[in-house]
């Protein structure tokens, strides 16, 4: 039973080392990968400003949002904006060009700190916000007021923006928190992520920290470069406020 144990040795052993060194490989290629991703997001952001869309400053933008670039100089984008994976933004309506040989093109201006839920759809003519959030999978058909939240197809009001923060307030101030610091994807551990599944069994939980840790430069969202020119973030806005009252 001993025979040739010392082979089967030597070729567990080079397996294993092979195992390890492509594991390096491949976590090596998911960091380029992910600088390579950056790069072309970057380069997208350059290209459809030069086409003369106006992207401001600190917006998320994913690279999945699909921008009508034919009439992307009609799209403006205020700072702060957020949008989910998949969005899809018009600023040209082509359905009659067959039958009356026009098509039409018409402005869309989205205001500052406005957010959209993944594969909302925003059409052409439109205004929204500033400070307005629009739930996934709506579709933007009509101007949306500033400080609002809205959903559905076509998107509607469904409270104030003052509502709609009152009740996460009121549910952050007893509700279980976990700072984003330690709990973001890169900094998880198999403990803390059984705190996060132990605490989820009772209700939702807040991340809290992780907007924070964007204007420092740390946190995960991509967003255009930002400076002290950019307008006041959510943040920043609600304590102006608070301070002017």
């Amino acid at each position: 039973m001993r025979f040739g144990s010392g082979k089967h040795k030597g070729l567990f052993a080079r397996s294993s080392r092979l195992d390890t060194v492509l594991h390096l490989l491949l976590d090596l290629a998911a960091v380029w990968k992910a600088k390579f991703e950056r790069a072309r997001l970057e380069r997208r952001w350059e290209k459809l400003r030069t086409m003369g869309m106006h992207i401001g400053q600190g917006v998320n933008l994913p690279a999945s949002t699909w921008i009508d670039t034919s009439s992307c100089f009609a799209i403006s984008i205020g700072d702060w904006c957020g949008f989910g994976e998949q969005c899809l933004i018009l600023a040209h309506d082509a359905q009659m060009d067959e039958f009356l040989d026009a098509g039409l093109v018409a402005k869309v201006t989205i205001y500052e700190s406005c957010h959209f839920g993944s594969r909302t759809v925003i059409l052409p003519g439109v205004e929204v916000g500033p400070r307005t959030i629009v739930g996934a999978n709506s579709v933007v058909a009509k101007s949306l007021p500033p400080e609002t939240v809205c959903a559905g197809i076509p998107a509607k009001v469904i409270c104030s923006l003052d509502e709609y923060l009152a009740r996460h307030q009121a549910s952050l101030a007893v509700g279980p928190r976990f700072p984003w610091s330690e709990y973001n994807i890169n900094d998880m551990t198999s403990e803390r992520r059984q705190e996060l599944l132990t605490a989820l069994e009772r209700g939702a939980v807040y991340i809290t920290g992780g907007f924070s840790e964007e204007l420092k430069g740390k946190g995960g969202t991509p967003r255009t470069p930002f400076d002290e020119t950019a307008k006041p973030n959510g943040v920043q806005y609600l304590k102006h406020r608070a301070g002017s009252q």
